[in-house]
């Protein structure tokens, strides 16, 4: 079984989609009798280890991501790598390029729903192309063989837009990378806080949906005993004497560690569609304080921390307190023990196999050549 993944959502900074597709590529290739090949946008055409780059231009302020605007150049790669089945990972001319191949090939395509189209637009442009784009994605995501999304609640907003044969497909985490063995007691002296302080962590882009005034606000509240780490690309210039910033991309290795040395992670974004750092924190024994929105309530329970009211600092200081009175460490033992039983990448990756059995009939399909 050969199965290529196409997909524009591949840059050096990356977040959740290169995570999935990476290790999703180590597993399959691992396996006997499947084949895995990523196509993804570069500087120009090349191809190592079952990865191929086809040339698209760099996006302006883009953090290295690029955007292809030549359908026929993807379309060429897929023809030559026969694969027996397609995956998209984004709503864009890949996707079509995709569905172009399928005609040609006569393979199946999967539709993986990483982002909320409808909501990202609106984010950006206001509400005014709401419509638009949401018949958009109703028209592509209709054309797919299956349609994937990585939680309930956005295979709820793909459903009321008449998209059928919609399956949640969570993803994983790293349970080695990202393990409470990567803790450093030194972390605090390297920040210059005391010993006695909770300290409290927050991963990721500063963008505007991640509502990183809620943290402020919720660190003002908090006072001196706690101190929160932003870590990530354009954060706050101006933050509380409790904040300290890190603001630029930080390597996963880098992530492990502050995840892991941290007493809670804290998340203000209500927008997220599965929520990969809260993951990553759980692998490594550290509970989470998030709000009560998108699909972190499919993922954070009582046991593993706290979920609050969004866009309320007061609420969610008052969540931190919670977490604390509970026992951090308890509720991190038991988030480290829900991450293994439920997100390894081996698991996601077991049942991605099923979902491609299903589509493929359990066989590859006899390809129509043109």
């Amino acid at each position: 079984m050969h199965i290529a993944d196409i997909t524009m959502f591949y840059a050096p900074a990356s977040g959740g989609v290169r995570t999935y597709l990476d290790a999703k590529h180590h597993r399959l290739d691992a396996m006997p009798g499947v084949r895995h090949s990523l196509l993804i946008p570069g500087a120009s055409t090349v191809h190592s280890n079952g990865i191929y780059q086809v040339p698209a231009p760099p996006l302006p302020f883009g953090n290295g991501y690029r955007f292809p605007v030549r359908l026929a150049p993807w379309c060429k790669v897929l023809r030559r790598l026969q694969p027996d089945l397609i995956e998209v990972g984004d709503p864009y001319l890949t996707a079509w390029a995709a569905l172009e191949a399928r005609r040609k090939l006569g393979v199946p395509v999967i539709g993986f729903y990483h982002s909320d189209l409808p909501l990202l637009v609106s984010n950006r442009m206001g509400n005014w192309f709401t419509p638009n784009v949401e018949a958009y994605v109703s028209k592509l995501y209709g054309n797919f063989d299956r349609v994937l999304a990585p939680s309930q609640v956005m295979a709820d907003k793909l459903r009321r837009l008449g998209v059928k044969d919609v399956h949640v497909q969570r993803l994983g985490v790293d349970l080695t990378l990202f393990n409470p063995a990567r803790r450093d007691p030194g972390l605090r002296r390297e920040l210059g806080i005391a010993d006695t302080s909770r300290l409290l962590v927050f991963a990721g882009r500063g963008s505007r949906e991640k509502n990183l005034p809620v943290l402020l606000d919720c660190m003002r509240m908090l006072g001196p005993r706690y101190h929160l780490l932003l870590v990530g690309s354009s954060m706050p210039a101006s933050v509380p004497d409790n904040v300290s910033v890190i603001d630029h991309f930080c390597p996963p290795q880098d992530v492990a560690r502050l995840l892991a040395s941290a007493d809670l992670l804290l998340h203000a974004g209500d927008q997220e569609t599965f929520g990969l750092v809260i993951l990553e924190a759980m692998a490594s024994a550290t509970p989470v304080v998030a709000v009560r929105a998108g699909a972190f309530g499919e993922i954070v329970n009582e046991h593993c921390g706290r979920l609050c009211r969004p866009n309320d600092g007061a609420a969610m200081a008052e969540a931190v307190h919670e977490a604390f009175e509970a026992g951090v460490r308890q509720l991190g033992v038991q988030a480290r023990l829900h991450a293994e039983l439920h997100y390894s990448w081996d698991a996601v990756v077991g049942g991605l196999l099923q979902h491609y059995q299903a589509v493929l009939g359990h066989q590859p399909r006899a390809r129509a050549h043109g």
